[in-house]
């Protein structure tokens, strides 16, 4: 058994040169850059005039990114507000201590939901009457006014009443008891599209809309519409405030939108080899054989697989970096564990990294690699990454692996 000392030893720098970081990595990892998410918000924020505020998106774990510690960086950075799709997600953030504005994008529809949006200090979407009238009557209980969004169904077909019924939805909200209107706002289905018809379409019913409301002397303290592409395509659907997402995190999406601002990845995927093995010809690799070998092959084990979030249906189409080269992924992708071929690279260890998402020398892999290979969007692959991958993050690259000398000049490719 390990003495309390040799426990210290280790998670201390020792005479091992060992971190508490360092054995967290032993198996798989996400690696979050802090400096990269900053730069994302700064550029956008240029996008904006003076009176236009930045909300961060930061629903679903921020992405896969890590809310809190993504919350903390973007509010330091330049944004003002925070939106999250779910309650508890919310509650999240207060008890780290953030106490902007944090509105959420989902329903709530439950008497005890609004009683701890109240206590929680958090701002909700308001959707139907019937909601509305719940939420002022649970507010009544407690004699405490809550900021509410109202949410316009301008073409998504999603949350939200008909656009053409906002004037009397937003006409009994300021009717209601204890409900403060703090803005109005609507979400675009279309506007990463090449294509903007659609999208100025729900532009023209979010204006006319808007225009209703007043003839009822309703003026909502704010406005906004732009999702991340609108944000990058049109200042005129900037309103009061954005809300932006994808973009805060380094992805475009969509190919068209890339020269507009350049942006930077944050996450990135790494884990370690675990067992090298040489194989003959003719031996089938991983479950079900989907792989057998032509020839005599050096296979590098990975610890990372689909119960992580690499999705099984990239079986032996994968491709990894390993010292700035690349390697493909042979056989079925298993629940914990993966396959390389490494025949090519000479003085692999175990324990030497492989990127799967990210950038390693001149190489670069990124989730929209994958979306494509899989016909997805690169959203999902954000979001599909476990909670059994530690998020390191950092603001400095050299923060990662501080004590191990970088080998690229031993991985020299194998002439053939």
């Amino acid at each position: 058994m390990l003495s309390q000392e040799s426990i210290t030893n280790i998670v201390t720098k020792n005479r091992y040169n060992y971190h508490l970081s360092e054995i967290i990595r032993q198996r798989a990892w996400v690696e979050i850059d802090l400096d990269a998410l900053s730069h994302n918000v700064r550029q956008i924020r240029q996008l904006l005039s003076p009176k236009t505020a930045l909300m961060a998106v930061v629903k679903a774990d921020a992405y896969g990114h890590g809310a809190i510690a993504v919350a903390q960086t973007v509010l330091q950075a330049g944004a003002t507000a925070l939106a999250v799709a779910t309650l508890g997600e919310g509650i999240e953030l207060r008890e780290a201590g953030i106490t902007v504005p944090i509105l959420i994008l989902g329903a709530i529809n439950t008497p005890e939901e609004i009683a701890a949006v109240a206590h929680w200090h958090l701002e909700p979407t308001l959707c139907y009457p019937e909601q509305a009238v719940m939420v002022s009557q649970t507010l009544s209980r407690y004699e405490k006014p809550l900021p509410v969004h109202l949410k316009l169904d301008t073409g998504m077909s999603r949350l939200g009443i008909p656009w053409h019924q906002g004037r009397e939805f937003a006409s009994l909200v300021k009717e209601l008891p204890y409900l403060t209107l703090s803005s109005v706002y609507s979400h675009l289905a279309t506007a990463d599209d090449p294509d903007l018809t659609n999208m100025y379409r729900q532009y023209q019913y979010f204006k006319r809309a808007i225009a209703q409301l007043k003839t009822q002397s309703i003026q909502p303290p704010r406005l906004h519409l732009a999702n991340s592409a609108a944000t990058l395509i049109d200042p005129r659907l900037h309103y009061d405030l954005v809300r932006v997402g994808l973009a805060l995190y380094g992805l475009y999406s969509a190919p068209h939108l890339r020269s507009i601002v350049p942006l930077k990845p944050v996450l990135q995927v790494k884990a370690k080899i675990t067992q090298i093995k040489t194989i003959p010809a003719q031996t089938g690799v991983s479950y079900g054989y989907q792989f057998v070998s032509d020839r005599p092959m050096t296979l590098g084990v990975v610890g990372i697989g689909y119960a992580d979030g690499v999705p099984r249906n990239l079986s032996n189409r994968l491709q990894v970096l390993i010292h700035g080269q690349r390697a493909r992924q042979i056989g079925a992708i298993t629940m914990d564990q993966l396959m390389l071929d490494v025949s090519h690279l000479r003085h692999l260890q175990v324990g030497d990294v492989v990127t799967l998402i990210g950038k390693d020398g001149d190489h670069e892999i990124t989730a929209d690699d994958w979306a494509k290979m899989l016909g997805t969007i690169s959203w999902e692959i954000l979001c599909g990454f476990k909670h059994r991958l530690p998020r390191i993050k950092h603001r400095n690259p050299g923060d990662i692996f501080p004590n191990v000398q970088d080998r690229k000049e031993n991985c020299e490719q194998v002439k053939t």
